[in-house]
């Protein structure tokens, strides 16, 4: 069975497909990248896009998909989660959705209205990180990406075993609940969470970490699904 690999942007989705021969198919207005074993979607940026994307790669699929994978470059949380290393999730966490109150921050599902984590199958996050060599933690969904030292702290104190942050995650997650398809978090780290600096960036290191991440992945994927 095929799995299906969404990303937000073509530069993320090349550097996953890059791990064998590709062609292309076209889902309902997207383009899926197809390579042995799965199917990669560049879907937007921001849980909304990248849920819609997910949805529809989903509904029209030829067969059903054993598995979805939101895939990407992100933050790492300092101390946690370095520059040009590797992330897995253990929990997929919407870190913005829920409310500002005068006692502090209020996520969704305490206020009674739905969910904030989703949480991929527990051996197959832990055999990937191991083959990876990748954190095991949770990885956080934001809308608006962390610049600030005291956004960052925030973060840190809400979610303490949170090792990096991106902005699709969650949506992806979201999507593939409702198909009742198992879905994992790849990240691999291009800066640190905290205020910007663009010059301290390492987009490039990320996405070979991530290439390199997926030709890894593959055969645990084959074993596992």
């Amino acid at each position: 069975m095929r799995v299906l690999v969404v990303t937000a942007v073509a530069a993320e989705a090349e550097a996953v497909a890059a791990t064998g021969d590709t062609g292309t198919l076209p889902r309902g207005g997207y383009t899926l990248t197809r390579t042995p074993g799965l199917d990669v979607l560049a879907a937007g940026v921001g849980p909304a896009a990248a849920a819609a994307a997910t949805a529809t790669a989903l509904t029209l699929a030829d067969e059903p998909y054993a598995l979805v994978v939101s895939a990407g470059i992100g933050g790492g949380f300092t101390g946690r989660a370095p520059l040009g290393s590797l992330v897995v999730s253990d929990a997929i966490v919407a870190a913005d959705l829920g409310a500002d109150t005068p006692d502090g921050y209020l996520p969704v599902d305490e206020l009674g209205f739905g969910r904030t984590v989703h949480h991929p199958p527990a051996t197959l996050s832990a055999r990937a990180a191991e083959a990876l060599g990748a954190a095991h933690a949770p990885v956080l969904t934001v809308s608006t990406v962390t610049g600030t030292a005291a956004r960052a702290a925030e973060l840190a104190v809400r979610h303490p075993r949170a090792a990096a942050e991106a902005m699709e995650g969650f949506g992806v997650a979201e999507a593939a609940a409702a198909h009742g398809v198992p879905v994992l978090e790849i990240r691999a780290v291009s800066n640190a969470v905290g205020p910007r600096d663009r010059a301290a960036w390492r987009i490039g290191d990320a996405l070979a970490a991530l290439r390199d991440g997926f030709g890894r992945l593959t055969p645990v994927l084959q074993e596992h699904l």
